[in-house]
């Protein structure tokens, strides 16, 4: 028995990735099927869930860890733990596990934060985002993880939208340019690679995820989950252009996106996911649904789980988050099949295109982690990559009263500064949601340096450098005293539908922070947001400079490098900066385009 399994094609490693994806499945039974069509939470994975039911996929959904401020070795430990169960099953198939690394191992302490995709948009440096892939795949394949659910490429069409900040911009020619991320996580194919298969250059790699698919940055009102009304002409200009660029690259998965396509479900819509993206684009890997995306089907939704499956497996979904409700997928999936409402077509499909990734990946030869990478976690020269990423993340919005009056760059050597703010000093403000937890945490939340570690690092021995979080009266009185301020202000951390937001005015008191101060001392404002906010009158003239460093992550340094005059501003604004909220939606291709900065709006210090 043993010489005949020894001899099975899929176990050979150098036969054709197809010819073992045949062989495996004509090896399996139905719930070995859809149990690889199911992806459970990591809390509920047991030894006996991951058995009995075949399961194929685990993940961790944001801030859902081994343990509190667990490192990479402790998710290592973890993971290969769920893979040798997984791999005690009959055909010993390993699990693929997913996380949310969006800007860099972001659930993971000590690892090495990235800015988010608004502000990496902002680089316009697509050579500096593909390193930055590489070193997030390094450090996420080090704590075990195969899968990151990025990068999103939607296509941001409203500032209201709570995930504005993880769009890379306005226009689909950016978003396109800044996929680049996915030959950084994956490896680059090489140029006969088959057009829309996927790929995975080798063990320090990281399987990628292009989502959502699609139109989710576009909804009306910019409301998370929302209906994107549009021409299907407009769809494929806009929102389907950069899953070209990804698919070219050989993403290795897609996933569905939660919103409507004026007003049919993505996680249903057939056109879209089979006819468009598995035929037309030729996407030859696997499709994933959000999590527990199905029951966004049904009105209610979650009213009718039977028929929600029916529909998105139909529809063209291949893999199934359904975190902690596995056995009533697992139930209803299975009577379908034997009903005929899914085809065992649609099931060998799913499997196989799930098998095709595994097998790419090097899932069946290298299943657990490569614990040499452990060292490369936070590294020197991974802080390095981020400072970069931050220093050229930087807007400069005004310099000076005057054009012939520049603020900036800081006199390092003045004999006494100012630095103020709710984001001065507060590593998790600095690095906004999709951190530790989904929506993050304010407060020194993993291993990093803030703008005030940064401005103090950066400044001579003889300067003085006073931290308030909020400006005393008392400080304010002896201004005089001050030779410039630094003030912080911008946004608390938030995810999803929690950022939703129909205002878009400086929170915690930002406005009124930066007034005190202004009025007394000339005041650099640093805002750090994941969109554009309201600009009031009284920050754009009172104000000497003004710098948007949107959520720039671990590495506070990089901004201090850039207001000292170490290194110039290079960011040009991702998105258009409205006057009013009642402008909005606001696009570059707008015929009545009125914005207070437009689209690619950056100043330097050298140029003005």
């Amino acid at each position: 028995m043993a010489e005949t399994e020894d001899s099975s094609c899929y176990k050979k490693p150098n036969a054709p990735v197809e010819a073992r994806v045949q062989d495996l499945l004509s090896r399996m039974t139905l719930p070995e099927k859809i149990g690889q069509m199911t992806q459970i939470e990591r809390s509920v994975a047991t030894h006996d869930v991951l058995t009995d039911y075949f399961i194929g996929s685990v993940q961790s959904g944001a801030g859902s860890w081994p343990f509190q401020d667990a490192n990479s070795s402790d998710w290592a430990d973890m993971i290969d733990g769920f893979q040798r169960s997984a791999l005690a099953s009959r055909l010993g198939i390993p699990i693929i596990y997913g996380t949310d690394a969006v800007h860099g191992n972001n659930n993971v302490y000590g690892a090495t934060i990235f800015p988010h995709n608004v502000g990496l948009g902002a680089t316009r440096d697509a050579e500096l985002v593909k390193r930055i892939g590489a070193v997030t795949a390094l450090e996420v394949r080090a704590s075990g993880v195969h899968w990151t659910y990025a990068p999103c490429v939607a296509v941001l069409g409203d500032p209201r939208w709570g995930r504005c900040y993880e769009s890379y911009g306005e226009a689909a020619k950016i978003v396109s340019e800044m996929s680049s991320i996915i030959s950084g996580l994956q490896g680059e194919p090489p140029e006969e690679h088959p057009k829309g298969y996927p790929f995975l250059a080798g063990r320090n790699n990281l399987v990628a995820c292009a989502k959502h698919f699609v139109g989710d940055g576009g909804t009306d009102k910019g409301l998370s989950e929302g209906n994107t009304i549009a021409s299907y002409k407009d769809l494929e200009k806009i929102h389907v252009a950069p899953y070209l660029k990804c698919i070219s690259q050989g993403v290795c998965t897609v996933m569905a996106s939660f919103s409507s396509w004026n007003g049919s479900r993505l996680h249903s819509d057939y056109f879209l996911l089979t006819e468009v993206l598995k035929q037309k684009l030729s996407f030859k890997g696997l499709l994933v649904s959000d999590w527990d995306g199905l029951e966004t089907v049904s009105e209610p939704q979650g009213s009718d789980n039977r028929n929600c499956v029916k529909l998105g497996i139909n529809a063209g979904i291949d893999l199934v988050m359904v975190p902690f409700k596995y056995r009533q997928f697992i139930q209803d999936l299975t009577d379908l099949v034997k009903s005929g409402e899914v085809p065992m077509a649609r099931i060998n499909d799913a499997v196989g295109r799930i098998l095709r990734v595994k097998f790419v990946a090097g899932l069946f030869e290298y299943p657990f982690t490569d614990r040499s990478l452990l060292p490369t976690v936070g590294c020197k020269e991974h802080r390095e990559v981020a400072r970069e990423a931050v220093r050229k993340s930087l807007v400069l919005l005004k310099n000076g009263k005057g054009s012939d009056k520049p603020f900036l760059p800081l006199d390092r050597n003045a004999k006494r500064i100012l630095v103020v703010g709710t984001h001065a000093n507060d590593l998790g403000n600095q690095c906004g949601g999709w951190t530790k937890t989904k929506s993050g945490q304010c407060g020194k939340i993993t291993i990093g340096t803030t703008l005030l570690d940064g401005i103090k690092a950066a400044v001579g021995d003889k300067t003085e450098v006073i931290y308030e979080k909020t400006p005393s009266k008392e400080t304010l009185a002896s201004a005089e005293g001050f030779s410039y301020a630094i003030v912080a202000v911008g946004e608390p951390p938030y995810a999803e539908m929690r950022g939703d937001n129909s205002e878009l005015t400086i929170p915690l008191n930002g406005n009124n922070i930066v007034a005190a101060v202004a009025e007394k001392i000339p005041t650099l404002v640093i805002l750090f947001t994941g969109r554009p906010m309201v600009l009031e009158v009284m920050v754009l003239e009172k104000t000497e400079a003004l710098v948007a460093a949107w959520f720039p992550g671990t590495e506070g340094q990089g901004m201090a490098d850039v207001i000292f005059g170490d290194f110039d501003f290079e960011g040009k604004l991702p998105v258009s900066w409205f006057k009013r909220v009642n402008q909005l939606p606001l696009n570059a291709d707008d015929s009545l385009y009125d914005p207070l900065f437009p689209l690619g709006f950056g100043l330097s210090c050298n140029t003005g």
